[in-house]
């Protein structure tokens, strides 16, 4: 969406504070640790941009609370299964053996939006070292929350999307889908008959720059607007606008549980 079509959808510029009525309006309070999709175009025209968006978000949460944010970067992957776009065949080779390493203070995210890729430069941000599915971290408990991600699964317990688990985290769908809900990915990591696959990325390992082959779960974001379409069926959901974005805030911890029944009566065909 270009920015004149934004402008002129919007009625009243979105500023910090409207933002942060919107968003406690919504349901999100002080101490909240608060894991955020977002899509900054969503909202209408934000009077700051993503520095605005971050600034109300950690307003919301305050000093005893932590926001979160993926830091995905998916270019640090196995170019044979690029396909948007594919390289050519020749070149697989050399990006094995030259792209650089994971640098948790450099590599760009890709595909997590505008409000994210800012989120990860501001002064207090950390991010967890997995080198394709890293998350952001400001406040409280942030060191916590990014320290020791496990390469694989990379998305279990031992990531920081487990560590929000148990410190009863709050997910905000910030004017995107449930198909951005990673937290659903946990779900998947719990259950024994989810499919593996062979995975690759550019890391430092003792040292020295290396491609390294791992194998992690094939996780699948298919059905994720099924499932969280029931989750909300279920009353489980508050939803809202922010500006002019259309908005949903759930405990993760409840929609995990949800997910994992879900996919064990329909994914893996199994009773709960």
């Amino acid at each position: 969406m270009i920015e004149l079509d934004i402008i002129n959808q919007t009625t009243t510029p979105i500023t910090v504070k409207s933002a942060v009525q919107d968003l406690k309006s919504l349901g999100v309070r002080e101490g909240d640790h608060l894991l955020v999709h977002s899509s900054l175009s969503s909202l209408g025209w934000v009077c700051g941009g993503p520095q605005a968006v971050v600034q109300a978000l950690l307003e919301c949460v305050g000093a005893d609370g932590t926001l979160v944010m993926p830091a995905h970067s998916g270019d640090w992957s196995d170019p044979a299964e690029w396909e948007r776009p594919p390289v050519p065949r020749d070149w697989i080779e050399i990006i094995y053996r030259e792209w650089p390493a994971f640098d948790p203070a450099v590599t760009p995210t890709r595909g997590m939006g505008r409000i994210a890729e800012l989120f990860r430069t501001i002064l207090g941000t950390v991010r967890s070292q997995h080198p394709q599915v890293s998350f952001c971290a400001n406040g409280k408990q942030a060191a916590h929350i990014v320290s020791d991600h496990a390469l694989t699964p990379q998305f279990g317990m031992a990531s920081p999307l487990g560590r929000l688990y148990h410190l009863d985290a709050k997910v905000l769908l910030l004017g995107v889908d449930y198909d951005s809900s990673t937290s659903f990915h946990l779900a998947e990591a719990t259950i024994d008959d989810m499919p593996t696959k062979k995975m690759g990325t550019a890391l430092v390992e003792n040292g020295e720059r290396i491609w390294k082959w791992f194998t992690d779960f094939a996780y699948d974001s298919e059905d994720f607007a099924k499932i969280g379409e029931e989750f909300e069926r279920l009353g489980k959901v508050q939803r809202g606008n922010v500006g002019n974005a259309d908005c949903r805030l759930f405990d993760m911890k409840e929609a995990v549980e949800h997910a994992r029944n879900w996919l064990l009566r329909n994914r893996f065909k199994k009773g709960v």
